[in-house]
């Protein structure tokens, strides 16, 4: 858990926090508020961080001295599938706008988050940092990948010419309460839960899951999520990419069984082969992470999707006006 030498040491900074109003966003917004002398969240709105102009007017009203860029255009497989290019544009938009802005406005530290889609389809596993560039990423997400790859590129070159601290951190799927359970734009997580719950409602005799259920994925708990980037942020400070994740993995077809009966759903679960798996494994190696700033994932994920699908069934009226 945090402690208060780590959260003392914002006391005097004025963060931006992008994406604050999504659904990481919101976790580390709770946790930051009330340890930082100010706190802002730009929203599309008023502040369309794609635009270099908002992203000036963001700096010059609100003169940041830590930004820790939590914003992005992300979806599924099917979404991704769908808009390959608004998931590369408003993605590299961002990045580079709020990087060179950063850089221009003397901010003491930046803190961008990537994505493990970043990683190559065949990477060993565990993914380790070092193989990040040792191939392409998987096809079906390949170009918010690169977008995310360029935020590592661009915040090293500042490093290197500038002496920019900039960190990046490789993010894990992130599932939990507050998620996304849009049908259009959800995560495999909350898409099963929603699926599974509608289908038990329904008295279906059967849910559809896409690929084949071999893929294997790792999720972290978003709570632990937040504490990581909270640790990363006040204790590391390398140029190096660092992966921030939970070191545990289960096949989808474990997934949707789990999820299945958690819900209490008890019909067959087919699979539609004709849609496509996405990466064969991904599983981060988390080493360099509890080494650099003594970061561990706490929440098992049997417990972190039992709090998800509560939270899910406290909101359902609301989600399924969405």
């Amino acid at each position: 858990m945090l402690d208060d030498a780590i959260l003392g040491r914002l006391k005097d900074d004025r963060v931006l926090l992008t994406g604050g109003a999504g659904f990481l966003g919101s976790h580390l917004k709770a946790r930051l508020e009330p340890h930082v002398a100010a706190l802002f969240v730009p929203r599309t709105a008023t502040h369309d961080l794609r635009q270099e102009s908002a992203v000036k007017q963001v700096f010059a009203e609100f003169k940041p001295t830590l930004v820790i860029h939590a914003a992005a255009t992300v979806g599924g497989i099917g979404l991704n599938r769908e808009q390959p290019a608004t998931m590369f544009d408003d993605n590299m938009r961002m990045s580079f706008f709020l990087t060179e802005q950063s850089y221009l406005a003397g901010v003491r530290k930046f803190v961008g988050l990537g994505t493990i889609c970043a990683y190559p389809k065949f990477t060993p596993v565990p993914f380790k940092e070092e193989d990040l560039w040792n191939g392409y990423p998987e096809e079906t997400n390949a170009p918010y990948g690169f977008a995310k790859k360029l935020l590592i590129v661009q915040g090293q070159a500042y490093a290197q010419q500038y002496g920019f601290n900039a960190v990046h951190l490789l993010v894990v799927n992130l599932y939990g309460p507050g998620d996304n359970f849009s049908e259009k734009s959800s995560h495999v997580i909350p898409a099963l839960i929603r699926r599974f719950s509608e289908s038990k409602k329904a008295r279906a005799k059967t849910v559809v899951c896409w690929g084949d259920g071999t893929p294997t994925r790792e999720f972290l708990y978003v709570e632990d999520g937040a504490e990581g980037i909270i640790r990363a942020t006040e204790l590391y400070d390398s140029i190096d990419p660092i992966n921030i994740g939970s070191g545990f993995e289960i096949t989808m077809r474990e997934l949707a069984e789990l999820i299945a009966e958690i819900v209490g759903f008890d019909g067959e679960i087919e699979w539609d082969t004709s849609k496509p798996n996405g990466q064969p494994r991904r599983k981060l190696d988390t080493s360099k992470a509890e080494t650099a700033f003594g970061f561990h994932a706490q929440t098992d994920f049997r417990t972190g999707l039992k709090r998800t699908i509560e939270w899910y069934r406290e909101n359902e009226s609301e989600i399924l006006k969405t």
